[in-house]
């Protein structure tokens, strides 16, 4: 069935009016001006048909017609008010679906969700693997990605945007000649690769493995560098990407991403 439409704002305007029997402190209330007010009510009655107040000598008053549609009229803000309600409880649950590479979330963003967890218990998350996933399709609530900024979504960058080439402390010297190439690794033009790594995190895995040299985010060969498992060949450089958390408008503005936000900014 098709829905009437509703001059929603109008109404609104209608109510605080009727509450007030004032023009003034409806627009006081509302933040508008008493003229808006007034344009508001001319317009709703000739949308109606009807005359909603009428002004005599001790004020404003409301018509019958006028009378006769404010108890409905404050029911149905009563339930657009528990209807909106529900939405925000579903935004300000306790569940996180996100979408990670799987090597930043084990190196970087995993022990910081463990700690965030730990702060307030019966917090739940759901990981996909796929960072790229369609937000709509997939239902997330962010994403981590690999970029050099946030484009046309919200974002915040969670790392430096540096890199470093690292190795194996096991590796030979002649193994350590062997390069490692991923997607977007900024190897040196004239390094000949002996691996393909279909992402950084393979080219991670496989420098772990002592295979050869590869050149990795800083933030995602930290911890391993920080415990002996790998060598930083140089000094880390300036990259033109880093990981940045990324989300829609909506779902940025939402209590429980905001919060995720907040703490792992601090």
């Amino acid at each position: 069935m098709k829905r009437t439409h509703l001059p929603l704002n109008a109404l609104r305007v209608y109510d605080a009016a009727a509450r007030h029997l004032s023009f003034t402190r409806a627009a006081d209330e509302l933040a508008v001006t008493p003229a808006a007010v007034g344009q508001q009510i001319r317009a709703l009655e000739d949308h109606l048909g009807v005359v909603l107040f009428r002004r005599t000598s001790k004020g404003l008053e409301l018509t019958g017609e006028g009378e006769a549609g404010l108890d409905a009229l404050r029911e149905g803000f009563l339930r657009f008010e528990e209807s909106v309600a529900a939405m925000q409880a579903g935004q300000a649950s306790d569940r996180y679906t996100f979408a990670v590479p799987g090597s930043f979330y084990g190196e970087w963003l995993g022990p910081r969700l463990a700690r965030y967890q730990a702060d307030a218990p019966g917090i739940a998350y759901t990981v996909l693997a796929d960072e790229n996933a369609d937000f709509t399709e997939a239902n997330l609530d962010f994403a981590i990605r690999l970029i050099d900024g946030p484009g046309e979504l919200e974002g915040m960058r969670l790392t430096p945007a540096k890199r470093v080439c690292v190795a194996s402390p096991e590796a030979s010297d002649a193994v350590r000649e062997n390069w490692i190439e991923w997607p977007g690794a900024a190897l040196p033009e004239d390094a000949r690769p002996s691996i393909l790594a279909g992402s950084a995190g393979q080219a991670l895995t496989s420098a772990l493995a002592g295979m050869g040299r590869t050149v990795l985010p800083l933030a995602l060969v930290e911890r391993a560098i920080e415990r002996g498992a790998l060598t930083a060949l140089e000094e880390p450089v300036e990259s033109r990407r880093a990981y940045w958390l990324v989300a829609p408008l909506p779902q940025w503005r939402s209590k429980k991403v905001k919060a995720l936000v907040e703490f792992l900014s601090a």
